[in-house]
């Protein structure tokens, strides 16, 4: 009874459940999907050029400006909307899965299936009707020689 005891508890110790696992708060991008989309800073939006330029204290308090409400505009729209929003993409998600296993997969299963058919009439009909031709157009043009001359 102790033997079966522990072999529970070490079993549970291995199964992992998907849903709980860690998740890394560091880096929240791992796959690097959001690199080239996202990443705008006050440099990539607003510059002057040589000859315009602002005052100083105006070009500095814009940068901050600039900074500071995307970082708090980002962060408020995250709080708010984040998880009903993670909601609609779960469900979206979840419903393409399901059409996708239960109609898309066993869809092309099928048709695959009925296109081995037809491809078995198809090849029983070319080897029946069409190679015979074919083969005896060989035969029948297999003794004609074709001599290319250069006359200069």
């Amino acid at each position: 009874m102790a033997d079966q005891y522990q072999y529970n508890t070490n079993e549970e110790k291995f199964v992992k459940d998907s849903h709980t696992k860690e998740i890394d708060l560091i880096n929240r991008d791992p796959k690097q999907i959001n690199d080239d989309v996202v990443k705008v800073e006050f440099e990539d939006v607003i510059a002057e050029p040589d000859g315009t330029h602002s005052l100083d204290g105006v070009w500095k308090l814009s940068y901050t400006t600039f900074t500071v409400s995307k970082y708090w505009c980002y962060r408020v729209l995250s709080a708010v909307f984040g998880i009903p929003v993670a909601l609609l993409w779960g469900f979206l998600f979840a419903c393409i899965s399901f059409c996708h296993i239960w109609a898309v997969v066993p869809c092309i299963k099928s048709c695959l299936i009925e296109s081995q058919c037809v491809s078995r009439i198809y090849s029983l009909c070319i080897q029946t009707f069409c190679d015979p031709f074919f083969e005896a157009l060989g035969k029948i043009f297999s003794s004609v020689r074709v001599a290319l001359r250069k006359e200069v």
